[in-house]
């Protein structure tokens, strides 16, 4: 038989052999370090057999697919772990993904002692050098197989398979799951590993359906691997705003109070007041924006108006019972319905398009459970809306203005390198989900494209992520674990004019409908601090932060001047505190820098006698004596351009 190699080679073989058994012939050293053969494209176990003439690639853990083997292994190499420690335990599902590996098992919730206990029983596994073996049953022995080892939802597995399905399973001595593979010939394969955190999972995804542990893992081919990934999930979970934004007392929440409900504290609610207070501004002085306040519910009415409630009410918080009340009403989701009475409330003429209309809008949306998340998933939210009712032939250049818009807070919160963009489509497979005809949508999602790519944007396209009247540019960003959520949306609507019966007046006399953009600057308040949080670790622009400068006196006898200059700073918008406590100043120093705050003043006599502050700063350590004038100039000028200033080392900042 004929082997072609990955670089082209041939080899010529008179028997059958193992990939196993080639890696070998070529290579000893290659042999001791492969972890699954690639056979025609399809990925096999290192002792599948070879007969007859095809391409073979021979992988390692330097490569994605091997790497993968190795983090499979190991996941039953812990479920067998697992299942010594806790033996009513059961086993669900055991993959690899894309920073290690997890398996969920029906079981109580495991402790970090837990983890660490099962990475112990996973050592002396290892050690074992155990041979993981494959076979095959059929369907009826294999469902009996698992039923007789008390595993329901193997079970479940099975009985989900194709009828013509071959059912594989894999033993490593006392151990038996099934699995398609493929996996390591033998356990001592697994070299560098470790059980890194656990979570409750549902089975198959479905909150419906019953509560799982999920521990997940990593595993490396080589110890140095794993540890530079150790340090990378030690910064993420410093990172994590989850943790972050509680422990700097940016908010909390509360059971009694509700999940997805969380409470911003003063110095989290002073952030969002301040994004707030700027976008407000830039909206309505920079790009011509009007305010509007409208009601947080609605009548049942309005929203079978605009569709929601035939294609949104799941989502939505419904208040009274259609069978039963007169009037039901419901909890807004969005604004727009809101704004377009705004904009029927008088006639409009096409000299006064565009209608650009800003509001700082409370929402609520009733998201699963299972989906909540420190401040990036909630049930009640704040998002900086705008609708704009424009003319057809001035909605290619507004909407270009949006993206601007986008880009530019993107850009002054330094978040823009951080974005992907997304064209979001109609699924035409389920039209259902959708009003309007084809022809519109792909009318829309052309003229979207093509703004896209005149102005050299980046993007792909999500087939099924539109809205159910209108596609959309999503402006997506990933949390510090990987998860990407959609930060800002700019929206292309040609089609709820008409439910509403929106209207203007043409230079002819004649009642035309206007086309509408959906959008955000800054999108969803909450979910955007949090993406700071996670962004700075904490340390924020100075312009962002709730305490901007804190004023140290070296001693009570210099209480007075101290007082003084808070006063100074304050009178010019400056956010500033006295630590006045009766600690040593280095003391004062430590608290203020772990506090995150940009500047520290510190102040004694020198500093009295002078009218001077000695500065220190996250961004260059000790900046020496100013006056306080010189100081107040400096600082107001950072805020008023939201500078971003870069952080000195923290061993330099030590000094």
């Amino acid at each position: 038989m004929k082997i072609t190699l990955k670089d082209g080679s041939q080899k010529e073989y008179d028997r059958s052999l193992s990939v196993y058994e080639i890696a070998r012939d070529l290579s000893e050293g290659l042999a001791r370090v492969a972890c699954v053969g690639e056979v025609d494209g399809k990925l096999v176990d290192l002792r599948t057999v070879i007969s007859e003439d095809c391409s073979l690639n021979i992988l390692t853990a330097a490569d994605p697919a091997g790497l993968a083997t190795v983090r499979h292994t190991a996941s039953h190499v812990m479920a067998e772990a697992v299942k010594r420690l806790f033996p009513n335990a059961k086993l669900a599902i055991g993959p690899s993904i894309d920073t290690g590996f997890y398996y969920d098992f029906e079981s109580e919730p495991f402790s970090r002692e837990d983890l660490d206990n099962i990475e112990k029983e996973m050592k002396k596994i290892i050690k074992a050098g155990k041979t993981l073996n494959k076979f095959t049953l059929p369907r009826d022995e294999a469902i009996r197989f698992m039923e007789e080892r008390n595993e329901p939802y193997k079970v479940e597995l099975i009985q989900d398979l194709p009828e013509d399905a071959e059912i594989s399973f894999y033993d490593q001595g006392d151990f038996v799951d099934l699995c398609a593979g493929p996996h390591l010939m033998n356990t001592k394969g697994i070299k560098a590993y470790k059980l890194t955190s656990s979570s409750m999972a549902y089975w198959r995804g479905d909150s419906n359906r019953a509560q799982l542990q999920r521990i997940y893992g990593t595993a490396f081919q080589k110890k140095d691997e794993l540890n530079e990934y150790l340090a990378y999930l030690a910064d993420i979970k410093n990172r994590d705003h989850n943790r972050l934004g509680r422990e700097m007392e940016l908010f909390t929440t509360v059971d009694v109070i509700g999940q997805g409900l969380p409470l911003l504290m003063p110095k989290g609610t002073k952030m969002i007041m301040k994004l707030q207070r700027w976008i407000e501004d830039l909206e309505d002085n920079e790009w011509g924006y009007v305010r509007t306040k409208t009601p947080l519910m609605a009548k049942s009415d309005l929203y079978k108006i605009s569709g929601h409630w035939d294609h949104y009410k799941d989502g939505m918080f419904v208040l009274g019972d259609e069978e039963k009340d007169k009037e039901v009403f419901a909890l807004r989701p969005m604004t727009c319905p809101f704004q377009y009475y705004v904009y029927k409330a008088s006639q409009k003429s096409y000299r006064d398009l565009p209608c650009r209309y800003g509001e700082t809008s409370t929402l609520f949306r009733n998201e699963d459970s299972g989906e909540m998340h420190g401040l990036t998933r909630v049930r009640q939210f704040t998002i900086s809306e705008g609708h704009l009712i424009v003319r057809p032939d001035q909605m290619v250049e507004e909407f270009k203005g949006c993206l601007a818009l986008a880009k530019h807070c993107l850009t002054v919160l330094g978040l823009q390198d951080d974005v992907t963009y997304h064209l979001s489509k109609w699924d035409p497979e389920n039209p259902e989900k959708y009003i309007g005809e084809p022809e519109v949508w792909n009318e829309t999602e052309r003229h979207i494209r093509e703004v896209l790519t005149e102005l050299e944007v980046p993007f792909t396209e999500d087939i099924g992520e539109a809205a159910f009247y209108g596609p959309k540019v999503d402006i997506n960003a990933k949390n510090v674990y990987g998860k990407e959520d959609t930060m800002i949306t700019i929206q292309w609507d040609a089609l709820l004019a008409e439910q509403f019966d929106m209207y203007y007046i043409d230079q002819n006399g004649d009642k035309v409908r206007p086309y509408i953009i959906h959008r955000t600057s800054i999108g969803c308040y909450e979910r955007t601090l949090a993406w700071l949080i996670e962004k700075y670790a904490g340390k924020f622009p100075t312009w962002l932060c709730p305490e901007q400068v804190r004023v140290l006196p070296i001693s009570e006898k210099y209480a007075d001047y101290a007082e003084h200059v808070r006063k100074e700073l304050a009178k010019n918008g400056v956010d500033v505190t006295v630590d006045g406590r009766s600690e040593k100043i280095g003391y004062k120093i430590r608290d203020a820098r772990m506090d995150r705050i940009p500047y520290m003043l510190v102040v004694g006599q020198n500093e009295e006698s002078d009218g001077t502050v000695s500065v220190r700063s996250r961004f260059a350590g000790d900046e020496g004596q100013k006056s306080l004038d010189d100081f107040i100039s400096a600082i107001c000028e950072e805020i008023r351009t939201k500078e971003i200033r870069e952080e000195v080392k923290a061993e330099e900042n030590a000094g």
